[in-house]
């Protein structure tokens, strides 16, 4: 759970902010959406390996 603790003189809309923030940067969402549907755990494999070539393409562009 997220708990936010409003500071003395903050307004509703800044610790709404601090609250979005913390919650986009835990990931919940993003594994629930990943959830929903049933990937094979081929699929899952193939995705994973996708991402690591587009990573390492990434870095290989950096250094150069």
């Amino acid at each position: 759970m997220i708990i936010i603790k409003v500071k003395e003189g903050e307004t509703i809309d800044r610790a709404l902010r601090r609250y979005k923030k913390k919650f986009e940067r835990t990931g919940i969402l993003k594994e629930v959406r990943g959830r929903m549907f049933y990937k094979k755990p081929s699929e899952e494999a193939k995705e994973v390996e996708k991402k690591a070539k587009n990573r390492e393409r990434h870095y290989a562009r950096e250094n150069y």
